[in-house]
């Protein structure tokens, strides 16, 4: 593809290739965008050493320089967005609007925590006369940063924003699906005069990378966006050199679907939503609980909208949803389909894979499932939707709460008595009510329970980066 960057992992200042790699495969296509260095420890070695070095440069670096840098890269993030959204789509498969409003997303989390780096303000604290007591926030080091491959640039931007901003360097293993988003984030920052060390991009075998990295006594952070069983494993991995984490895990996210709501409209933006990025966001309305009185429209329309959407190459005019991300994806899909029709499930449309050339799956619906299906438990990371009935807002709430997540949660209602209940009762970090936007550059993001710990975005967002010092200073020694 013409468009598509040449693909190397990125230490110290330099790109570099190393004898391993892996292929990088259109999904949309099957064929071969590329091949995607591995690295080793040497590599990792030296991107440590990297780190360290770029850390001492950077952290002592004033916030309104730090900033300016950061802003000159976002802007450049924002003239290259065609040439960036075209390897995004190539590598991914998502519709090319979809990958245009990525670029843009990232580069608004650029810029917002520019701006916050700005404000990591500390206080003095009123004490006796003689005494003065001050709060202080400093960078907290050299971060580790994992980020996965169904947000190729915008998930990569989160941790590489957060960190430059609080003053860290760090080190970030991409998806090696989707690497592309990073690479021309680096090149941004690269081009913008970022200092050699402080941002490193490597590559390869993740179980290899992160047993490597995270016990590293540099290492001072791990912030990870993935499913929740890795949070888990890399979360005991850090735990061990007691260095802190940054987990935005899995979701499985609920709707409640109120008997006083536009049904129309309610059903037509959840079938929408739903099939974005055909389904493989964290976030993704995925269980959506109609009170019985609306169901039955509900569910006619939300079937109709979602077997109309326009499925097929992200590349063309008028697609919708594009692939799955890649060959993986597809039997995980069929068996929590299966699963749910042996246990009594009715499925309305999909179910199966579309075509046989490229990864892509039907959006699928799936009505009264019951419980002890798979799919009521485990998060589908794909275009499955399931609408199931509900008689009044406290089982609505019971079965919203009924899972392990608690990352986005959703609801359409007008009731003011509604709203206040499921704002105190549902258990989710992101709740949403008449809209299915989950989050901003401007608003703190992450979850509960198992979906993780820490929030990313807003002026929470760079809380994990800083530690904060107490000081005490008095007049006299005592």
């Amino acid at each position: 593809m013409r468009n598509y960057p040449d693909l190397k992992l990125f230490i110290g200042g330099t790109w570099r290739d190393t004898p391993e790699t892996l292929s990088v495969v259109n999904p949309a296509t099957e064929e071969e965008l590329g091949r995607l260095p591995c690295a080793r420890i040497s590599d990792l070695e030296d991107a440590l050493a990297a780190a360290q070095k770029g850390l001492e440069i950077w952290r002592n670096t004033p916030p309104r320089s730090r900033a300016d840098l950061i802003l000159r890269a976002a802007r450049l993030l924002r003239d290259r967005q065609e040439e960036i959204a075209q390897s995004i789509t190539a590598e991914h498969g998502k519709p090319l609007a979809q990958a245009r409003l990525e670029v843009i997303r990232g580069a608004e989390f650029f810029e917002w925590d520019a701006a916050e780096a700005m404000r990591t303000y500390g206080r003095v604290i009123p004490s006796a006369a003689g005494t003065k007591i001050s709060v202080h926030h400093h960078p907290i080091g050299v971060v580790a940063a994992f980020s996965p491959w169904n947000f190729p640039m915008s998930q990569p931007a989160r941790k590489i924003a957060g960190a430059l901003a609080s003053g860290c360097s760090l080190i970030l293993k991409a998806a090696e699906e989707t690497p592309a988003g990073a690479i021309h984030i680096v090149r941004a920052f690269q081009d913008a005069g970022l200092p050699d060390g402080v941002l490193n991009l490597v590559f390869g075998r993740p179980a290899e990378i992160s047993a490597y990295l995270i016990p590293q006594p540099c290492v001072r952070l791990v912030a990870l966006t993935g499913s929740t069983a890795v949070g888990r494993q890399l979360t005991a991995l850090a735990a061990q050199s007691d260095t802190r984490v940054l987990m935005e895990l899995g979701g499985h996210a609920p709707v409640i679907v109120c008997e006083d709501t536009d049904v129309q409209k309610a059903a037509l933006s959840g079938a929408i939503r739903k099939m974005r990025n055909a389904g493989q966001v964290c976030t993704s309305p995925t269980r959506f609980f109609v009170h019985q009185d609306i169901f039955d429209e509900f569910a006619t329309t939300f079937t109709q909208r979602a077997a109309a959407t326009r499925v097929g190459n992200g590349m063309h005019d008028g697609i919708e949803m594009g692939p799955t991300a890649n060959a993986r994806r597809i039997p995980v899909l069929t068996d929590l389909v299966n699963d749910a029709l042996a246990q009594g499930a009715t499925l309305c449309t999909g179910g199966t894979r579309v075509g046989e050339r490229g990864y892509f799956f039907a959006p699928t619906v799936l009505t009264h499932v019951p419980d002890s299906a798979r799919i009521m438990r485990e998060e589908p990371f794909g275009p499955i939707a399931v609408l199931n009935t509900v008689r009044n807002l406290d089982e609505a709430i019971a079965q919203a709460n009924a899972v392990d997540y608690g990352l986005a949660g959703y609801a359409f209602t007008n009731r003011a008595d509604y709203i206040a209940r499921m704002i105190d009762e549902v258990e989710v970090g992101n709740f949403s009510i008449n809209t299915l936007e989950a989050s901003l550059p401007e608003t703190p993001f992450g979850g509960v329970k198992s979906s993780g710990y820490g929030r990313e975005g807003g002026t929470e967002g760079l809380e994990s980066y800083l530690t904060t010092r107490n000081v005490w200073q008095s007049s006299d020694i005592t």
